[in-house]
């Protein structure tokens, strides 16, 4: 197997270039875009390439994906791919050999646009930028109570590194709560670092050290009362509802209480 080196931020900006210098020659595309990093100057050594292009109407879609496509398995040594939708848009991600992850997003014409802060057009016309999708806090309130229910029902089995997984889905949208509420990214935990001390302390201590049991319990007491924390400030009134029975959650989720009380001093495997 040939050695092969990790990226330097010189490759980077190289091949970047090249890209669009593909971009502006192929009469198929009638616009790009930096996106991420690029776009708000805010590049650093580990940074990816985040490029978006605009075909122009009634072209073949499949066509030019597949052109593009071979080109980065061809000149940049591309490994794998993997495609993302949003909507009409696709994000296609780039594994090149050497580590450096890079996206190609095909636009339609009409829906070439800023979502979100980190658009930065390179050449042709964009449409008016609309703001980006926000998680609702709703749904990460009522994602995060249900994977709270599958803690309780994991541990109470002994079955602790589903318990950890449980927990980590619990914490990721309670700590996602939090970052919306602070007004930092709330997604994929792109946010947290950009929290105050305060509020990192707090993430930190909802983070299972172990999968000891006891341990499993703290991080979820902790999670719960966080995720309480956070309820009580976006609807009071849901809060006072759910807290009685998420509290009991955390209260009846000792394997051993179960276990003991068990009448036949086996727990139940049902799913």
């Amino acid at each position: 197997m040939d050695d092969v080196a990790v990226f330097s931020s010189q490759q980077r900006e190289k091949i970047r270039d090249e890209l669009v210098v593909a971009a502006k020659a192929d009469a198929r595309i009638g616009g790009a875009a930096h996106l991420g990093s690029a776009a708000v100057e805010s590049t650093d050594r580990w940074s990816d390439i985040d490029l978006a292009l605009c075909l122009i109407p009634s072209v073949d879609f499949d066509q030019v994906l597949l052109d593009w496509t071979t080109r980065l398995y061809r000149d940049y040594a591309a490994v794998a791919h993997h495609d993302l939708r949003r909507g009409d848009i696709l994000y296609r991600v780039f594994l090149l050999n050497n580590t450096l992850q890079l996206d190609l997003s095909f636009w339609p014409f009409t829906q070439f646009r800023a979502i979100g802060p980190t658009f930065s057009l390179i050449f042709g016309a964009a449409g008016e930028p609309i703001p980006a999708p926000a998680p609702d806090a709703d749904d990460l309130i009522g994602m995060a109570w249900l994977y709270a229910l599958h803690v309780r029902s994991s541990l109470v089995r002994s079955r602790l590194l589903q318990a950890e997984h449980m927990l980590s889905g619990m914490r990721d949208n309670v700590l996602s709560l939090i970052c919306k509420r602070h007004g930092v990214a709330p997604m994929q935990g792109r946010g947290l670092d950009d929290l105050l001390d305060e509020q990192r302390v707090v993430a930190a201590e909802c983070l299972a050290r172990s999968l000891e049991p006891a341990e499993l319990t703290r991080a979820f007491r902790v999670t719960m009362d966080v995720l309480l924390e956070e309820v009580r400030r976006t609807d009071p009134g849901l809060a006072s509802k759910l807290e009685p029975s998420l509290r009991l959650l955390v209260t009846s989720s000792a394997y051993d209480k179960w276990n003991t009380e068990s009448p036949t001093g086996q727990l139940s495997q049902s799913r």
